[in-house]
């Protein structure tokens, strides 16, 4: 903090940083307040109040009115209640997305995913699958099993440019939607996809989506546990008042 050539706000967020990048402080912990600040560092409550706000607006804390300053969770975060595009997620919190298309092509399905479509075991289904990118990180691995009656032309699209998501809500939308999170290891095909290491587990989001009686698709997205996030936020109405 003795750097007259660099801004006293900005020391103050280069320490904070500092604490954040060397694990002392933990996404959730709470951060010192301005008091806490001032007192350790010599600076003003002003200086103190600028750092924290910046921090804050540029995503590395979270202010919660009250209760005080919070270390944020710098992973991504995918919407539970929402059928979103995982491409149009990334693009939101200004990064790239790229897909990889490991397999495309029509099999018979298994009893599981016969089960899961509603098709008799044996029945020729489509499957996809594809990991997408965060700028340079693997974020979700895509596997996925589509109902061929639902999207016949489903084979024949590139899937490195618009995302199975992004066509199936074009060509099949389905106002019913399921999705069930878990803890699961992911098999050595998908961990190696993920570059994840060896006994790290994932969050596995099954998505079911159905068009009147008729199942569209059914898909397994597996997400690394250790930079990757599955929430929802959403209001809560009132409980309503009893009748007198």
């Amino acid at each position: 903090m003795n750097d007259d050539a660099v801004p006293r706000y900005q020391q103050v967020k280069d320490w904070l940083v500092d604490r954040i990048g060397s694990g002392e402080l933990r996404p959730d912990d709470r951060t010192p307040s301005e008091n806490e600040l001032v007192a350790a560092l010599g600076v003003s409550r002003m200086t103190a109040n600028r750092a924290l706000r910046e921090l804050a607006a540029e995503g590395v804390l979270r202010r919660v009115q009250g209760l005080g300053t919070f270390v944020a969770d710098s992973r991504p975060q995918s919407e539970l209640v929402e059928l979103r595009n995982i491409a149009d997620e990334i693009r939101a919190r200004g990064h790239r997305h790229r897909a990889e298309v490991q397999e495309l092509g029509e099999m018979p399905a298994s009893a599981t995913v016969g089960a899961a479509l509603g098709v008799p075991a044996g029945e020729p289904v489509f499957h996809s699958a594809i990991v997408h990118f965060e700028g340079g990180h693997a974020v979700q691995f895509e596997d996925r099993y589509v109902n061929p009656a639902a999207a016949p032309d489903y084979l024949a699209q590139d899937f490195a440019r618009v995302t199975p998501n992004e066509y199936l809500t074009q060509v099949a939308p389905a106002p019913h939607v399921e999705h069930v999170v878990e803890a699961a290891m992911p098999p050595e095909r998908i961990r190696t996809a993920l570059a994840m290491r060896a006994g790290t587990p994932c969050l596995l989001l099954h998505r079911r989506t159905a068009l009147a009686n008729r199942v569209v698709s059914r898909a397994w997205l597996w997400h690394p546990a250790d930079r990757y996030r599955l929430g929802a936020a959403f209001d809560v109405a009132p409980p309503r008042e009893s009748a007198p």
